[in-house]
């Protein structure tokens, strides 16, 4: 069995890693699967859509199931998560027309959303509480590596086959057994009522019954009644409509912009994002504990780590759009780095605000529900809408969206630091 907190944050960071591969190699052969598939960009577009269609519809049911669950039972939905987007994605590759990639990309994206609903709850109740949004901070480093890790997995598993699809199936296998693996770890058992021995400080930890009783519908009801987590959640909107847009679109946007080959395009914007994005997240989560230090109350850490999202995005908006209107390749990688340590501060922190804004008992269906609406209000359209846009603009006019929403963002978490925590 796996006993150790740190052993656990490490499988969970391994296998977050995976989760953002196979979800951006798409991106870095999407010019080839388009020209295979004779896709448009708005179809093109789409399928992360339906990606995201079946992420964020049954994030919900995941985090209410995992507060209402017993023994093992967050275990079973984070093992079943992997295992179908591990699936799925081995059959992206097998795709023969739009309509069966579509399907493929769904689940995708339902698999993805039990394990990314749940992980972090795992994560915040192991972790020392004074180091809580560093060990956040380690997990959601996985973001930018494992997308970059997506783009030059996919870019240069095509550029040496001359196949899109071959990318899937190496995408595919390594979460199979990882996500294995988390049958082994050790859960924390229930504790029954007559004991007052607290309980150990490690593994997933049993659900009381009670919370059984409560209606999801319910449950999201106090959840938006929550000044402070509504604010974080409006917020968490325009940001992730803006990265999920800019994330998407990229590799093709450089790789025509700019006369690069599709597969060099994704292999260098892969490597500008592992190591931007790495330093963001990780300083992200060391400003975020130095902006909460000496804090005990659960809303004051939210409010502190939330100033700092504000700022790092504030700064980010600009370094966007001055990378989308550069005239070279060289320079549009040069602002890009300090730009993506921008925008990726905020993953710890972030997360750790989402947490800390709301009851213990409720934080699995908070994360599900910030994970739902920001999608649904977020990156379910802009990939989609910057597509579309493009067949009658300039690409580069329909990517300055991104920047003008990150600023959104920032504007919005910057008002929302007073807004009322817990009630």
């Amino acid at each position: 069995m796996i006993r150790n907190p740190k052993a656990i944050l490490a499988l969970l960071t391994a296998l977050n890693l995976l989760n953002y591969l196979d979800r951006y190699v798409l991106s870095a052969v999407l010019k080839p699967l388009q020209d295979g598939l004779k896709l448009s960009n708005a179809t093109a577009g789409s399928l992360a859509t339906v990606f995201l269609l079946g992420f964020f519809v049954t994030s919900p049911l995941f985090g209410h199931w995992a507060d209402r669950s017993g023994p093992g039972g967050r275990r079973a939905l984070v093992v079943s998560g992997v295992v179908v987007w591990s699936l799925a994605t081995f059959a992206s590759g097998l795709a023969q027309g739009p309509g069966t990639l579509i399907v493929a990309r769904a689940f995708v994206g339902i698999g993805e959303a039990s394990y990314v609903t749940l992980a972090p709850t795992v994560i915040d109740e192991i972790a020392p509480t004074a180091r809580k949004g560093s060990w956040l901070a380690i997990f959601y480093t996985a973001i930018p590596v494992g997308s970059a890790l997506g783009y030059l997995c996919g870019g240069a598993v095509e550029h040496a086959t001359h196949s899109w699809r071959q990318a899937f199936f190496v995408a595919g296998v390594p979460g199979l057994v990882l996500g294995l693996l988390c049958l082994f770890i050790r859960e924390r058992a229930a504790v029954d009522a007559s004991e007052a021995a607290p309980p150990p400080a490690y593994g997933l930890s049993a659900k009381p019954a009670a919370r059984a009783r409560t209606p999801l519908h319910h449950t999201v009801r106090r959840l938006l009644g929550l000044p402070l987590y509504r604010t974080i959640v409006l917020g968490q909107c325009a940001y992730t409509f803006a990265i999920g847009g800019f994330a998407f679109w990229a590799p093709k946007y450089i790789a025509e912009r700019y006369g690069l080959e599709s597969g060099r395009a994704s292999v260098v914007f892969g490597l500008v994002t592992v190591v931007g994005g790495a330093i963001g997240t990780l300083v992200g989560g060391k400003l975020g504990d130095l902006a909460t230090r000496g804090r005990t109350e659960d809303d004051s850490i939210a409010r502190g780590n939330l100033t700092v999202c504000a700022l790092a995005t504030g700064l980010g908006a600009p370094l966007a759009a001055a990378a989308i209107g550069a005239t070279t390749g060289n320079a549009f990688f040069a602002i890009m780095l300090p730009c993506e340590i921008a925008l990726f501060v905020p993953g710890g922190p972030f997360n750790v605000a989402i947490l800390r804004s709301v009851p213990p008992e409720m934080r699995a269906s908070a994360m599900a529900l910030s994970i739902f609406a920001s999608h649904l209000l977020g990156d379910l359209w802009s990939p989609w809408l910057i597509g579309a846009v493009s067949m009658a603009t300039p690409m580069a006019w329909a990517m300055l969206v991104c920047p003008v929403t990150y600023a959104l963002a920032a504007f919005v978490w910057w008002r929302g630091r007073s807004s009322v925590g817990l009630t």
